[in-house]
């Protein structure tokens, strides 16, 4: 199964933070799960360290890349299309690195490992 990491999900699995859940935890450890980061949770990220409101060891770049080697993850980036998508989005989420993640979980037909409840009123297929 292909599934698409949210921000913090991600964060928490490379963390061993307990809020992870059990079942997110199943998912990203079984070797037969494609696990995708999506370029926006690098943009989150990447703002969240700028602002202070993310702590980080080193280079953000190399931190990143480091993890998604480490963890076989892969990056997903974002398409014109993705974009795009957001447009025809109900207006149920403001954060727009969220609503990114919902049109890349829509178009590429992957479910979202997230414990955001707003995400969960989309369309779209929710895992925690």
């Amino acid at each position: 199964m292909n599934v698409l990491l949210d921000t913090h999900a991600f964060l928490w699995w490379i963390d061993n933070n307990p809020k992870l859940s059990s079942c997110a935890s199943g998912i990203i450890s079984d070797a037969g799960n494609a696990i995708f980061l999506s370029a926006v949770s690098g943009w989150e990220i990447a703002i969240k360290a700028r602002l202070g409101k993310l702590m980080l060891p080193g280079d953000l770049e190399r931190f990143i890349a480091d993890q998604l080697a480490a963890n076989a993850f892969s990056g997903l980036p974002i398409q014109l299309s993705h974009a795009l998508h957001v447009y025809t989005l109900p207006a149920i989420h403001r954060d727009s690195f969220d609503r990114i993640l919902v049109a890349q979980s829509q178009l590429e037909d992957m479910p979202i490992l997230t414990a955001d409840l707003q995400i969960a009123r989309y369309p779209v297929e929710v895992i925690w």
